[in-house]
């Protein structure tokens, strides 16, 4: 590994979007930016598709085999607060990195400049104002009908003081060889951008943060029934969630697979911490995912890269 800078000053921003509104969703973040940079922050995160929000529980008017129009525009809705990753609203995004000098990962609903299709995607920004992209693999259960799978954009890793610094977003951290394809890369700092607070979710971030010997970034949001907006279809099917409808989890594990943070849930709040770097290569020492502990005469991965 290279040298990397003893300290990272992170700030993990759990919050509530503004559901299905890309401009209010991009003001709260360019106000979160700000905060986090006056109190020291170095990398800012936030969660999956903080842009315009996570439709949970919502099935725009989809059966099997069939659709209706009134879900049809509930999704259209959505598709137009989605945005583009060069659009003006990213590009805010990016120029209040530059301004503050900091790295930023955001979570956000793609929409794809030539086609009409959306995808779960997450931009990390770098203090240069360097963009890489990431859309989500396989969107999980029912997302499939609102987002499509990657198509490019798979494994993007951006070199940063701290090591090289990737994500996937939700379940994608299910996937194995998607998490293998990260430690190949050799990361240090593993930002996951998601939507799941389930107590078994709790378990998963310290495996891997130990089997990758890595930061394991875990960025969730909280929101109510009470801030989804007017809908044409939904009304019924947001009136039968719980009152609290993601409860967040957001915290910070280390390579060892223990918390550097508390664990957040039932509310809107920023978590700093301070993460030793230096416990990254030191933790390599008896497992190395990648290195002294793989067996590439055995067992390899090849990964289409696009």
């Amino acid at each position: 590994m290279k040298n990397l800078k003893d300290t990272c000053k992170l700030a993990l921003v759990q919050a509530t979007p503004v559901m299905f509104d890309a401009d209010k969703c991009v003001e709260k973040v360019l106000k979160y930016i700000t905060e986090c940079a006056e109190q020291g922050a170095e990398l800012i995160v936030f969660p999956e598709l903080f842009v315009p929000g996570y439709p949970y529980g919502m099935t725009f008017g989809f059966t099997v085999g069939s659709r209706n129009e009134i879900g049809r525009k509930d999704w259209k809705t959505y598709y137009d607060n989605s945005i583009l990753k060069d659009g003006p609203e990213m590009k805010k995004i990016i120029e209040a990195a530059v301004r503050y000098g900091v790295y930023v990962s955001i979570g956000y609903s793609e929409r794809d400049a030539v086609t009409g299709t959306l995808y779960n995607s997450n931009m990390m920004i770098s203090p240069t104002g360097e963009a890489l992209n990431h859309r989500k693999l396989k969107p999980t259960g029912s997302e499939r009908v609102v987002w499509g799978d990657a198509d490019k954009e798979f494994f993007p890793v951006m070199n940063t003081p701290w090591g090289p610094m990737g994500n996937l977003i939700c379940w994608e951290s299910y996937m194995p060889l998607a998490r293998v394809a990260l430690y190949q890369k050799g990361i240090s700092i593993y930002i996951s951008p998601n939507t799941n607070d389930n107590k078994e979710w709790q378990d998963t971030i310290r495996h891997i943060a130990i089997e990758g010997h890595c930061y394991f970034i875990n960025c969730d949001m909280y929101f109510t029934k009470k801030d989804y907006p007017e809908t044409f279809s939904a009304a019924a099917e947001i009136a039968a969630l719980p009152e609290i409808v993601c409860r967040g989890g957001s915290c910070v594990i280390d390579p060892k697979g223990h918390a550097v943070s508390e664990t957040i849930w039932d509310k809107e709040e920023i978590i700093f911490a301070t993460l030793d770097m230096q416990m990254v290569p030191a933790s390599k020492m008896e497992h190395d995912v990648c290195g002294h502990y793989a067996r590439t005469d055995v067992l390899q991965l090849n990964v289409v890269e696009k």
